[in-house]
């Protein structure tokens, strides 16, 4: 997982996928954090991947970084502890100008069945399970 979040972190940008419906939804994220063991990102509640993740929580992520790419499928679930937040906060302060754990807006989901895929051309995919 650590490998996970370090190549998330490289890429500096990466593609969330969900579903709207049946309209499959992509947007760029940049937040990937460890809390607890679990893989985490960040986002508002008012948004609409917030709505989406709560109707339905199978996502997917893909990155992209010096020739290679990875993508994680699985459940994102929302944990609601001031712990997390803070921590993923503190773990990206710019992000501080914009959310607060306290401010009934931050929100924080991990990663749960989760299935790493790390791919290049020319060789063969490594999966990852956490």
């Amino acid at each position: 997982m650590e490998r996970v979040c370090h190549f998330l972190k490289e890429a500096g940008t990466y593609y969330l996928a969900t579903v709207d419906g049946d309209q499959p939804r992509v947007r760029p994220f940049g937040t990937a954090h460890i809390f607890e063991g679990k893989l985490y990102i960040q986002t508002g509640k008012v948004k609409p991947v917030s709505k989406q993740l709560g109707n339905n929580p199978k996502a997917e992520i893909c990155a992209f970084h010096n020739g290679s790419w990875v993508r994680i499928a699985g459940e994102l679930i929302e944990d609601n502890r001031m712990e997390a937040k803070k921590s993923m906060l503190d773990a990206y302060p710019n992000l501080r100008r914009m959310y607060d754990e306290n401010d009934g807006n931050t929100q924080v989901l991990y990663f749960k069945h989760a299935v790493a895929t790390f791919s290049s051309f020319g060789k063969e995919p490594e999966t990852i399970e956490f």
